[in-house]
């Protein structure tokens, strides 16, 4: 296994970024940039700490989800609400270099940590909200998740088979779109500060990048007045493309994308008299007769293993992969070439496994320096480089501040 050498600083080395946001989107765009060596202050209430400390399976109390939301961060409580709090955050925000927040549009100005107060106190601050629907608009003020955004983009609406209703996906899709986008959000606006010395701030809806990742639905309807529906694993663009279950009860998905693709999968299966169909010629043809396609290549696998069925198509080189589950996914010997799922060491619950950082740099790499720590384990030793006494600390913890 080999590892990129560091022959540099990590890239994002000298980024300060407070992570005021709980749940997903928001705090993922901060791991995401601390991954790549931005000093991350994770700045949680004093009483009510980000739920994604309580979400999912737990290990001796401990909840796993943040063990990976909150790696590469340090730990401070503050009650933003009360006027040490207040204080303290403008104190934190004169020394960073971008805010994440994820509050309800007004709830900082209401504490009178708006922009104007921010950027105020940092010019060059980059503030980025991130909310359901945006700053602004009819919806702006509603509560939003990922579920809503979900619903609304639609997304829900072409997933699933066709006679079942909409589904919704079993994780934080949205979320995690919109996290990814964030941190492009972010590294833009510090792109731009270089070039103009001054902060922005960044408006990023969760409905917003999940339409984008749905492709030209707007541009088809627009256009064409088409309108996607649910095709189950079908694609109305190409087909064979569905999911095959293989002699030994596990299955595998076939993807034909390219019309060179198809024509190896029919010949691989013996129906090499279909490639000569005048509507095998295009990925639409071919799709309108997915029922003869998905039969001939559904025979041909559920007459094999999984490992024969595998062998075959990449002897062939047609395209195919092995539906797999998390099980599968550790002991993928890609995956394992890759480093995908690395080991880091955690004070609280020892070795832990987890997705390494999103890609490889050949002179920067990123890396996992610790897993997610607890609840305000920092705020003492962060609050004291920032400049509070002893007698500081203490007035704040007696007032509920931190």
């Amino acid at each position: 296994m080999t590892h990129p050498e560091r022959k540099f600083p990590a890239p994002l080395t000298g980024l300060r970024v407070l992570d005021l946001a709980t749940l997903f989107a928001g705090p993922l765009a901060a791991t995401l940039l601390g991954d790549f060596g931005a000093e991350v202050i994770k700045v949680e209430h004093p009483t009510r700490p980000d739920p994604s400390r309580g979400h999912g399976p737990s290990k001796n109390g401990v909840g796993l989800w943040w063990k990976v939301l909150g790696r590469n961060k340090r730990t401070i409580t503050l009650d933003l609400s009360t006027p040490g709090g207040h204080d303290t955050l403008l104190r934190l925000a004169a020394t960073a270099d971008v805010v994440i927040e994820n509050f309800r549009p007004g709830t900082l100005e209401k504490w009178d940590l708006g922009w104007e107060d921010l950027s105020a106190a940092n010019p060059r601050l980059v503030l980025t909200r991130v909310t359901g629907f945006g700053q602004f608009g009819p919806s702006a003020h509603r509560p939003g998740f990922g579920t809503l955004a979900e619903a609304m983009s639609g997304f829900a609406a072409i997933t699933g088979e066709p006679d079942a209703p909409p589904t919704l996906p079993p994780f934080g899709l949205a979320d995690s779109i919109a996290g990814l986008a964030t941190a492009y959000a972010v590294m833009t606006a510090l792109a731009a500060r270089d070039r103009t010395a001054a902060g922005q701030v960044v408006d990023m809806a969760l409905i917003e990048p999940i339409l984008t990742a749905l492709g030209p639905q707007p541009t088809w309807y627009d256009q064409l007045g088409y309108v996607q529906e649910r095709t189950g694993n079908r694609s109305a663009n190409n087909a064979p493309r569905n999911t095959y279950r293989t002699a030994d009860g596990t299955w595998v998905a076939v993807s034909t994308s390219a019309q060179s693709i198809a024509e190896r999968v029919m010949h691989l299966v013996g129906r090499p008299e279909l490639v000569d169909e005048p509507w095998f010629a295009t990925g639409a043809g071919r799709a309108a007769h997915a029922d003869v396609l998905d039969e001939a290549v559904g025979t041909w696998i559920a007459a094999r293993t999984r490992t024969d069925v595998l062998a075959a198509f990449e002897k062939a080189e047609a395209a195919v992969a092995p539906i797999q589950d998390v099980r599968d996914v550790m002991a993928d010997p890609q995956y394992q070439a890759l480093n995908t799922v690395t080991t880091v060491d955690d004070p609280e619950l020892g070795p832990l496994r987890m997705q390494n950082v999103l890609f490889r740099l050949s002179s920067t790499p990123g890396e996992i320096r610790w897993a997610g720590r607890p609840h305000g384990a920092d705020t003492e030793e962060v609050l004291t480089e920032l400049g509070l006494s002893a007698t500081e600390l203490t007035a704040l913890r007696k007032a509920g501040a931190v």
